[in-house]
């Protein structure tokens, strides 16, 4: 069984939804299972941490996770057009893994969730594409072959799926955005098999 890591931050939880039905879309694949991991939050004052285990929810991400897996999906809210701090915050302590070369190769896929429908769900998808990039994965989207990306009145675009939670931050998906992040987790895991053989 090959694992594809599933990591996320969620502040308010649309991101982990998001996330769990990726993973559900994953496991429609057989041969293949979602890791669901997260990242701490950062803290503004520097002698405070998090426990090393969340209290809640997917466990924190390790070294190891980015080694094993065999594939990516990559989530995070919408903030100001760009990445949550803490998933930056992650990216940035993965020196080790990019001189390594652990992710050369591997595909990944993306996802957001924003409070308005207009809040920067494309440009954060792009700028969590960015460190992929630099990592040598092989980043995928959405094709316009899926008839929720044309019609959709949510969430859901071709760089990846999202969420439009509105100002109250509802982590319900609609129906449309439930089953294009559905189908990213099966399109990432296919492809995902596909370039693990050898």
């Amino acid at each position: 069984m090959h694992d594809i890591l599933v990591l996320y931050y969620s502040h308010r939880g649309s991101v982990r939804t998001l996330a769990e039905r990726i993973a559900r879309g994953i496991e429609s694949v057989p041969g293949v299972q979602a890791r669901l991991r997260t990242v701490p939050r950062v803290s503004t004052v520097c002698e405070m941490s998090e426990d090393h285990v969340p209290d809640s929810g997917a466990p924190y991400v390790e070294a190891a996770d980015l080694d094993e897996c065999i594939g990516l999906a990559l989530g995070s809210p919408v903030r100001f057009g760009n990445m949550a701090a803490p998933m930056k915050y992650f990216w940035d302590g993965t020196i080790a893994a990019w001189q390594n070369g652990t992710l050369v190769g591997k595909p990944a896929c993306v996802f957001t969730s924003s409070s308005s429908q207009h809040g920067g769900n494309e440009s954060t998808l792009l700028s969590m594409s960015l460190p992929l990039i630099h990592h040598g994965m092989l980043v995928m989207g959405l094709p316009f072959t899926e008839p929720d990306i044309s019609h959709t009145q949510q969430g859901g675009t071709p760089y990846g799926a999202s969420h439009v939670a509105g100002a109250g931050g509802n982590p319900v998906l609609s129906d449309a955005e439930s089953r294009l992040a559905f189908a990213q987790g099966k399109r990432l895991a296919n492809i995902a098999l596909k370039l693990s053989r050898p």
